[in-house]
């Protein structure tokens, strides 16, 4: 078995084990891992025990000895900070509901060090036996058998410790004295103003601990280099690349053999006593190669790196690695703006900031689901800011092929010069940033999903910090893109030029039509992260998620301060210019329900524009080359932020982006009423017919029109008219959108709830967060609209629903919701629906598909702003 195959089967096997379940203090048995008996496999450190240093008299030496008794301590899994620890213990339940992370935890906990101890046991001695630890929020005293190894500094600073001559036959004891973490002063995790911090500030480990056993010659690590034939893709170059170490004291000559892509690998070298080299093999053409593609684009196969190290005849180790062939671009147009250039087409990046569990947990089904709604949204990219992930993450971005921008985080140690971000970095902390930026290049550089590095956030480095980092890279073998940061703050600096890629905000909410302006984040060149803020999640995510009292205060007053929103001061600490916007628009709220209902409707109007936007201008004069929003997810239960709640409930939001991004869609634009057909997808589209209708909102027609003969080359977007001006309409009405293939099948259909008297920025009084608005649109007309009935059918079998929804009144739904419940009454969650949010005209019917985990009859709930809400049990 290789070693990536014994590494990623005995975490998953520990973290399902260690991670899920909570365990009792009282009676634990030690954690001991037993390492395997081939030489050439890494094991990872399957579990630990964890005690607060302020319970401990004994010091390192003592408690990393084998049998020392940590009866006492708890139990928790390979990767666990401490309070991630205490919670799967039971000392903190329900941490996520109301203020208890606030007010029901103990701080004190976190303001000493606290211990990690687990034990290994080994059959017999090996020449070469390394201990790595990837990082450690903050910082780690590494102990063994009773010895102190030395420190690690930095959640991503990895280090191998030698631990050859300490390791003994049966069991061995290893211990890691965890120092309390302070975003401003340490290479940490911090939350900026994302969500409430953990208590302890992420103090623990965020990935796995190995053990790694060889004999004379290791093979450190292996990386490939692509590169296409372009534009027609017909050959590719991959070339190998080996780290190899003499792990003795004399000259050693080592063959390595392997393959590459099915390709024989073999070449002998010779190595000085202690020598490290990186060979490079003879590079190997592939003919018409499988290519991986973003998933929109094409399919995404991987390869395999093989590779084994013989030194006079006998194995000495053994790695393998899994890549894409791939080519990536990233530079800056004609007009200064980032762009991606992926195999020799240009993508519109359609992106969102990931927020990783805030205790950091290892979950990976929910990750998995995670970047599952990501697809189902349309979306091709995330940016991970700071939170850097775990193996799982980027396994499962390659394999459903979501482009990745993993880079550092503003506004604590690793970006302090931003006037507002942490301490001045000393002497002593440039190694740290650069041995945690080359342990990330080596992380990350086989992983095809991995378009870009981004060294700064919120403001580009200074030019030797960047020179730095560069160096870092090239050392690591780092093939793909490097960006100075998020922003345009700072300036261009050498060596890498301007970032072309702005953060102008917006942060709260602006209208619809905002989107569709000439100003700051406008849709137009690269945006490195903006929204309209606030997304209020479903009824039932609000009630889990907030106390009685908060939840009367969250929509009858609304400039309370809510925990669950933005850390910190406004204007992030309450939901004010959201739920004013709401009011001026759909009308005062009555109660929860009115309000969560009438939000759902603000946020898919909102993400649609945003999305719809950008997918309108990815061909104009200054074009729309790609914007992350902010935020994809988020890191606990938030009111702010998100395109799918905490508990991977989506709603309006979720809706709104996954409708934009239909691969083929038929849209209306804000400023200038036209009607446009974008494509998403590389194929060609044509013979298509375009339908607009325009409603009053009693449901009389005022308006149509069709266009026939449509042709769209895609990705790219083709104008099929414009509305004209309609008079006498009523202040709110209603645009319908639909588009058919030459068979009369339906490929897109959209609808708009808009104003007669429209939303107007009021882009001269702008700050960094928002554009306030001299006039709100009139939407109060959907408030008014008489309820209306359905009839409901619903079919289930195993992990599939179907469900068909007619509307039986005379009444418009502009948006029935529809909602999976299990048996318990609790919502059947994560789940993916074809299609939801649907508008229906009296008389209409739609049938839609939800794929869930495999339920028997579960039951389907259809709600909305005027639907007469029902239940119906799914037959068989």
């Amino acid at each position: 078995m290789s070693a990536l195959r014994v590494r990623v089967a005995l975490s998953l096997a520990a973290l399902l084990t260690f991670s899920l379940a909570p365990a009792s203090v009282a009676a634990q048995a030690d954690v001991v891992t037993t390492l395997s008996e081939a030489e050439s496999d890494d094991t990872a450190i399957s579990g630990w025990q964890i005690q607060s240093s302020a319970q401990l008299a004994a010091a390192g030496e003592e408690i990393s000895q084998p049998r020392y008794d940590g009866s006492r301590w708890y139990r928790v899994g390979p990767r666990s900070t401490v309070l991630a620890g205490l919670v799967q213990n039971g000392r903190y339940p329900d941490l996520f509901h109301g203020t208890n992370l606030r007010d029901n935890v103990n701080r004190a906990d976190f303001q000493v060090p606290w211990w990690y101890r687990s034990e290994f046991h080994v059959r017999d001695r090996s020449p070469n036996t390394v201990l790595k630890v990837p990082g450690v929020i903050s910082r780690g005293e590494v102990f063994l058998n009773g010895t102190r190894l030395g420190d690690v500094v930095g959640v991503y600073n990895a280090r191998e410790f030698d631990i050859s001559a300490l390791v003994k036959p049966g069991r061995n004891a290893l211990a890691i004295k965890v120092a309390p973490a302070d975003p401003k002063k340490d290479f940490a995790i911090s939350w900026i103003d994302w969500a409430q911090p953990a208590p302890d500030n992420n103090m623990g480990l965020l990935r796995d601990v190995e053990i790694a056993r060889g004999g004379a010659v290791s093979l450190l690590g292996s990386y490939v280099h692509t590169k296409l034939a372009l534009p027609g893709l017909e050959s590719a170059e991959v070339k190998a690349f080996a780290e190899v170490r003499n792990n003795t004291n004399a000259p050693q000559t080592v063959l390595l053999q392997g393959e590459v892509a099915s390709r024989r690998l073999s070449q002998a070298v010779r190595l000085d006593a202690g020598e490290t080299k990186t060979v490079a093999f003879t590079p190997e053409t592939l003919r018409n190669p499988r290519v991986w593609w973003p998933y929109q684009y094409g399919e995404q196969p991987l390869y395999r790196l093989e590779l084994t190290a013989r030194v006079n005849g006998r194995t000495s180790d053994h790695s393998a690695t899994k890549f894409g062939v791939r080519d990536v671009v990233s530079n800056l147009n004609a007009k200064g703006d980032r762009q991606f250039i992926v195999n020799g087409k240009q993508i519109q990046i359609r992106g969102g900031g990931w927020a990783s569990d805030l205790l950091l947990r290892t979950q990976p089904e929910r990750l998995d689901a995670q970047l599952r709604y990501t697809r189902d949204m349309g979306l091709n990219a995330i940016r991970l800011e700071g939170k850097l992930e775990t193996p799982e993450f980027y396994e499962l971005a390659d394999r459903y092929g979501i482009m990745l921008l993993p880079g550092w985080e503003c506004c604590d140690k690793w970006e302090p010069w931003t006037g507002w971000g942490g301490e001045d970095w000393k002497p002593e902390d440039y190694p740290i940033a650069a041995g945690s930026l080359n342990a990330q290049a080596r992380f990350l550089r086989n992983h095809p999903s991995v378009i870009a590095f981004l060294i700064g956030s919120d403001i580009s480095p200074p030019e030797d910090v960047q020179r730095m980092y560069l160096a870092e890279f090239d050392k690591a073998g780092w093939a793909n893109p490097v960006v100075p940061a998020a922003s345009l703050n700072g300036g261009p600096k050498p060596p890498l030029g301007s970032s072309g890629s702005k953060m102008e905000g917006p942060y709260d909410w602006v209208p619809p039509n905002y989107w569709y302006g000439d100003k700051l984040g406008a849709a137009f060149g690269f945006g490195g992260e903006l929204s309209a803020g606030h997304s209020i999640p479903a009824l039932d995510t609000v009630k889990g998620m907030l106390t009685a009292t908060e939840q009367e205060q969250l929509w009858r007053e609304p400039a309370t301060p809510q925990f669950h929103t933005g850390r910190g001061n406004e204007p992030f600490n309450n939901l004010y210019l959201f739920s004013n916007a709401l009011a001026q628009r759909y009308g005062t709220p009555t109660s929860l329900p009115d309000y969560v209902d009438k939000a759902q409707l603000a946020n898919y109007e909102q993400v649609r524009a945003q999305f719809e936007a950008n997918a309108r201008r990815m061909n104009a004069e200054r074009p729309a080359t790609g914007f992350i929003y902010w935020m994809l997810n988020n890191a606990w239960p938030s009111l702010n932020w998100h395109l799918y709640s905490y508990d991977l409930n989506p709603a309006g939001a979720y809706f709104g982006a996954k409708k934009a991004n239909e691969p083929i869609h038929i849209q209306y634009s804000y400023d200038d009423r036209s009607v446009v057909i974008v494509g998403q997808s590389p194929k060609k589209a044509d013979r298509l017919t375009a339908t607009a209708e325009v409603y009053t909102t009693d449901g009389k027609l005022a308006h149509s029109q069709t266009k026939s003969g449509i042709s769209v080359s895609l990705p790219g977007v083709a104008e099929v008219f414009t509305l004209p001006e309609v008079p006498n309409l009523s202040a709110t009405y209603f645009v319908r959108l639909k588009l058919t293939d030459a068979h009369g099948k339906d490929v897109s259909k959209n609808t708009y709830w808009l104003s007669s008297k429209p939303d107007v920025p009021d882009w001269a009084n702008s700050v960094w967060y928002y554009t306030p608005v001299s006039q709100f649109a009139d939407l109060k007309g959907l408030s008014t609209l008489p309820k209306a009935s359905v009839d409901v059918r619903a079919r289930s079998f195993g992990d599939k629903t179907t469900v068909t929804i007619r509307n039986t009144s005379s009444s418009i739904i502009p948006a029935a919701q529809l909602t999976l419940r299990k048996a318990d009454g609790s919502q059947l969650l994560p789940v993916t629906w074809s299609d939801n949010y649907v508008a229906l005209w009296p008389g209409e019917s739609v049938t839609v598909q939800a794929s869930h985990q495999p339920t028997r009859r579960p039951t389907v709930e259809v709600g909305g702003i005027n639907v007469a809400s029902q239940r119906l049990t799914a037959t068989e």
